[in-house]
């Protein structure tokens, strides 16, 4: 294996209940990657390790040659690993564009005499950076909005452009279209599709509609009960017998 993030003989244990077992994956830069599986089957477990949630009982976790294991998920973070989650995190009481700005958080100046002096130009810069995201995600009717007051479907938007404004290297999205309808579907998979070249950042997904895995995805790989039982390109990995038996049955 080689690539942009590398896990190798990844297991994770809650008691006797084993949520990842000897599961190895590698993401290589500028790549999409969809993670899939039937419910249970690892996946947010998976993301939750990766990103410093969950300590993995064993195995290895590394980005950019750097292991994140043990890592806080801020640190993570300021490695340039982010993720949205299937049940959205917002701060429901700001503004979509201060949601926005909490990303930025980890780009100001840490020299806070530097920063004081500067503060406002500084600002100005983080808030040129927001609106652009706002713009390109077609957030600019609900920017002074409440997030609490956005659609589902808006509020997913503001998760991931949140997320886009830290300026990651690595981004994860878990489940980023369960809720929405075919329309917003068709909307939010396009711009997870031009995140890739517009942003030159590279994606890890977990999803279960595998119409728009497939889509999205260079490579799939597959979990079940925790183990990976394929991977390879959509086709290859929706043509496998084990894993039409996870998600058919017998």
């Amino acid at each position: 294996m080689g690539g942009l993030l590398e896990v190798k003989a990844l297991a994770l244990h809650f008691g006797g209940i084993t949520a990842l077992q000897d599961v190895g994956l590698a993401i290589a830069e500028g790549e999409t990657l969809a993670v899939i599986g039937p419910n249970g089957s690892g996946k947010t477990s998976l993301f939750n390790c990766i990103t410093g949630i969950y300590r993995p009982s064993s195995g290895s976790i590394s980005f950019l040659e750097e292991s994140l294991v043990g890592r806080s998920p801020d640190a993570i973070t300021q490695l340039g690993v982010a993720r949205t989650f299937q049940n959205l995190r917002l701060f429901h009481n700001m503004s979509v564009l201060d949601n926005l700005m909490v990303g930025r958080h980890l780009h100001f100046r840490k020299n806070f005499v530097h920063a004081a002096l500067r503060l406002r130009a500084e600002e100005i810069r983080h808030r040129r950076r927001c609106e652009e995201i706002i713009e390109f995600l077609n957030l600019e009717p609900v920017r002074k909005s409440r997030a609490a007051d956005c659609p589902y479907g808006v509020q997913k938007r503001v998760e991931l452009g949140r997320a886009l404004a830290t300026e990651p290297k690595l981004l994860l999205l878990d489940e980023p279209v369960s809720g929405l309808t075919q329309e917003e579907k068709e909307e939010f998979s396009y711009w997870i599709h031009e995140i890739r070249g517009r942003f030159r950042i590279t994606i890890l997904l977990v999803e279960h509609d595998l119409r728009v895995a497939s889509r999205l995805a260079d490579r799939m790989v597959a979990l079940d009960h925790g183990v990976k039982i394929a991977e390879g390109t959509p086709a290859e990995v929706q043509r496998h017998p084990e894993v039409i038996k996870a998600y058919l049955g017998e």
